[in-house]
């Protein structure tokens, strides 16, 4: 059954929350192996191999100048984001580290966005603030358990994340395979200096190795969903739902590694849940 044009920005988005949560699970896993910044520039240069052989396998074309600085822009913010990202989640609980650089993430540019393109409507207001509230339940630390380790990078990988989010939407409606690949580009040379300036470069034990490439695969799939979400729709709606992505990483994280799934989080995941028809319509 097809999907109505009304609902296609949200099936994309949708779509992203899947692949971008799995990919966050695996990239915290792998960064308590590795050099975190290390780990991350294996990430963005295996998806950058992937979608750009298919960008040319299927003769996309390629962007003009304007869309070119802007993916630049957004990769190499991006960039350094992730990196602080995998190194929050591989410092602290997947659980609670993950809402919060997605809450982050997803509330500057919803700002940003009311601004630019008008009031987005009540009813989709009233589902970003149910978003929010699911997010807020998802990360939210248990009592007694005091600040998570992790946190403060968190917060520093969601701002990372938002201006990823705002830098990637002013490139335009160029190819979303190549705007991807380009801001990855740019993302590995940033990582990749860190690595280097630090002296971080060192073999990596094959498993991490795979799982780092496994992560880049699915990392750069789901912001090419994204993209193309935020191309045909509001960014604020794309930014929103596909920002549920923890639910996923809490799951993976309950699931694998026995982290604690409190009621407060099952709420969480069912305002969560709520929340998308309101913002998808």
């Amino acid at each position: 059954m097809p999907i109505s044009p009304e609902y296609l920005p949200a099936a994309y988005a949708l779509s992203a929350v899947g692949v971008w949560g799995a990919s966050d699970f695996l990239g915290g896993i792998g960064a308590r192996r590795a050099n975190a910044f290390l780990f991350t520039a294996i990430v963005h240069i295996s998806g950058m191999v992937l979608i750009g052989g298919l960008a040319i396998l299927t003769h996309a074309s390629l962007p003009g100048n304007v869309s070119l600085r802007w993916a630049l822009l957004a990769g190499s913010v991006g960039g350094i984001a992730l990196a602080l990202f995998y190194r929050a989640l591989a410092s602290g609980k997947m659980g609670l580290t993950a809402p919060v650089a997605a809450v982050l993430g997803a509330g500057i540019p919803t700002i940003v966005t009311a601004f630019a393109e008008g009031f987005p409507g009540y009813r989709h207001v009233g589902g970003f603030v149910l978003a929010g509230i699911g997010v807020w339940l998802i990360s939210r630390a248990e009592e007694g358990a005091g600040r998570p380790e992790g946190l403060g990078l968190a917060v520093l990988a969601g701002i990372g994340f938002a201006g990823f989010y705002l830098c990637i939407n002013r490139a335009g409606n160029a190819s979303a395979l190549w705007i991807a690949v380009v801001s990855r580009t740019a993302s590995f040379v940033v990582t990749s200096a860190f690595v280097l300036l630090g002296r971080h470069l060192r073999s990596v034990p094959t498993p991490v190795l795979a799982i780092a490439m496994l992560a880049g695969c699915l990392d750069i799939t789901g912001t090419v969903i994204f993209i193309r979400a935020s191309q045909i729709g509001r960014l604020d709606e794309a930014v929103v739902l596909s920002s549920l992505y923890p639910a996923v990483t809490v799951l993976l994280a309950r699931i694998f590694l026995h982290e604690h799934f409190s009621r407060a989080r099952t709420v969480g995941m069912l305002a969560a849940l709520l929340a998308v028809p309101m913002v998808a319509g």
